[in-house]
């Protein structure tokens, strides 16, 4: 029985870490799993492509949970290769759940789909997605369970969510031009000081009223420079983006910093982010919103 499956890498509006309430929107980068069961196998042994020493914790754990609810337990294999950095704010965690998930229901032969009405959908994508953070969660990988990222991840469009119950309290479709800097360094969620995050609190709970307006560029920003003081990354890089973008935000715990341009605002210009960013250490990349989400291959 064999499963693949893939999920979106996301970027940050709103830092759960705060308040519970986060929000995020899903990017053109995927993480792809490939998932193989075998009912006389009694563990899950997981491979991820772009590093053989990385913790294989959380894939190993979605197949163990995803089998146990929708399965018998079956064990067998995950493997995962992905456009997503690891530890970069990007939800590479969130998009590996959400495709181990997804293809262990593709091995099992459940059909996903997103109404639940339905009789020929055995599986809602937002189900498997609390499935894979019930899994984060369990795995260790994640300090709020990182729902805002896993809805954005499976969804696509922007989700605004309550971690705590995770629960989707919003969900729209954007259109956007995504620029991504990323530094070399990178930077663990499990490792993030959350008393240091609950601090900017007052300006979390800003975040998400602008969210929940669907003023999401600006939220962003604001999210963005509150959590870079939070967290003690530079600001510089969100400052010099704001003249050219419509929002600007260190995404997730860091260290990345995503600008966005609306693709009916002539004002913006990527280019001239670029440019301002291009003499950092790291790498740049261009890619868009998307708002389909993630599915089974």
């Amino acid at each position: 029985m064999e499963g693949r499956a893939a999920a979106l890498g996301a970027g940050t509006v709103l830092n759960a870490l705060a308040t519970g309430t986060g929000a995020a929107f899903g990017i053109d980068v995927e993480t792809r799993a490939s998932v193989a069961l075998d009912s006389n196998a009694d563990e899950v042994r997981g491979t991820i492509a772009e590093d053989s020493e990385a913790d294989t914790a959380l894939i190993e754990r979605c197949v163990a949970v995803a089998t146990e609810r929708w399965g018998d337990g079956e064990g067998g294999t995950v493997r995962t290769d992905s456009d997503v950095p690891l530890a970069a704010g990007l939800k590479s965690s969130s998009a590996a759940a959400n495709a181990t998930v997804l293809a262990t229901c593709d091995a099992l032969g459940l059909s996903v789909g997103d109404d639940d009405s339905d009789p020929s959908v055995d599986v809602t994508r937002i189900d498997a997605c609390r499935l894979g953070v019930r899994a984060a969660r369990e795995a260790g990988v994640t300090v709020t369970g990182a729902f805002d990222d896993a809805a954005a991840s499976m969804l696509g469009g922007v989700t605004v969510t309550d971690n705590g119950a995770d629960e989707l309290r919003s969900h729209e479709t954007v259109d956007w031009n995504v620029l991504v800097w990323t530094p070399p360094e990178r930077a663990y969620s499990a490792d993030a000081d959350v008393a240091r995050c609950e601090a900017v609190a007052p300006m979390a709970d800003l975040v998400a009223d602008l969210a929940l307006d669907g003023r999401y560029a600006e939220a962003m920003t604001v999210n963005g420079l509150a959590f870079s003081a939070a967290l003690g990354f530079d600001a510089d890089p969100a400052v010099e983006a704001m003249p050219h973008a419509t929002g600007v935000s260190l995404s997730g715990t860091g260290p990345s910093v995503v600008a966005v341009a609306d693709t009916d605002d002539s004002e913006t210009d990527l280019d001239a982010v670029a440019d301002a960013w291009g003499d950092r250490p790291g790498t740049l990349r261009r890619t868009t919103t998307r708002n389909d989400g993630a599915a089974v291959e």
